[in-house]
C-alpha cells in the first residue's frame, strides 16, 4: 500500500476514533436507535444484554467519567498528531526527520500524546472500572507512549504504521466496551 495513503489512513482512523466517542452520547440517547452490536465469541447459548439506549445514563458511573476522559484523550491525541502522520507520510519506512515541518509536528504530536496517554491511563484506573473497559485504554495508553518514543528516536515509518495501527484497534476496543456499558463518551 502507498505509504501516504497509509498514513492518511491512520491519521483518520485516529480522528475518527475521537469523533466517534464524541458523538456516541447523542447517539445513544435517541429512543430509536439499536444498540451496539455485541462483539464476536460467546456461544451461541449466552445471552448478551446491551444497554437500554432509552435509559437514563448515570453520569456519575466509574465507566461514564472513564470513558469521557478516554474520549478526550482521543481527540487531543488525533488532533495533534496529525500533522506529523501527513508530514512523513510517502518515504515508506524513511522519515526526514531533517525536515522543519517533521520536526515541528514531531514535538507537537510529542507533547499531545504525552498528555494523551497520561490521561487514558489515568482514565483506565478509574476507580471501580470494569476490566473490558480498563483493559484496552491501558494498551491504547501504552501504545501511544510507544509511538511518542519511536517518534523521539526518529524511528521508521513502518513501526510508526504498525505502532499507530495498534492503537487504532485498542481505541475501537475501548469504544465498544463504553459502548457496551451504555456510557456516554
Amino acid at each position: 500500500m502507498n505509504p501516504i495513503v497509509m498514513r492518511r489512513m491512520i491519521a483518520s482512523s485516529v480522528m475518527s476514533a475521537g469523533v466517534m466517542l464524541l458523538t456516541a452520547t447523542g447517539a445513544g440517547a435517541e429512543p430509536d436507535v439499536a444498540p451496539a452490536p455485541a462483539p464476536p465469541g460467546p456461544s451461541a447459548d449466552t445471552t448478551i444484554v446491551a444497554a437500554d439506549p432509552a435509559a437514563p445514563v448515570d453520569t456519575d458511573s466509574p465507566s461514564s467519567v472513564a470513558c469521557k476522559q478516554f474520549s478526550a484523550a482521543l481527540s487531543y491525541a488525533a488532533t495533534n498528531y496529525e500533522d506529523f502522520a501527513y508530514a512523513t507520510a510517502g518515504g515508506g519506512n524513511y522519515v526526514d526527520y531533517g525536515n522543519p515541518e517533521v520536526q515541528n509536528s514531531n514535538v507537537v504530536g510529542r507533547t499531545a500524546l504525552r498528555e494523551a496517554a497520561s490521561t487514558a491511563w489515568g482514565a483506565a484506573a478509574t476507580p471501580g472500572l470494569a476490566g473490558d473497559i480498563s483493559a484496552p485504554m491501558q494498551s491504547w495508553s501504552l501504545r501511544a507512549t510507544k509511538l511518542l518514543l519511536v517518534m523521539g528516536v526518529h524511528g521508521g515509518g513502518n513501526t510508526l504504521n504498525d505502532t499507530a495501527d495498534g492503537m487504532n484497534t485498542d481505541a475501537h476496543n475501548a469504544q465498544m466496551a463504553c459502548a457496551l456499558a451504555g456510557t456516554p463518551a
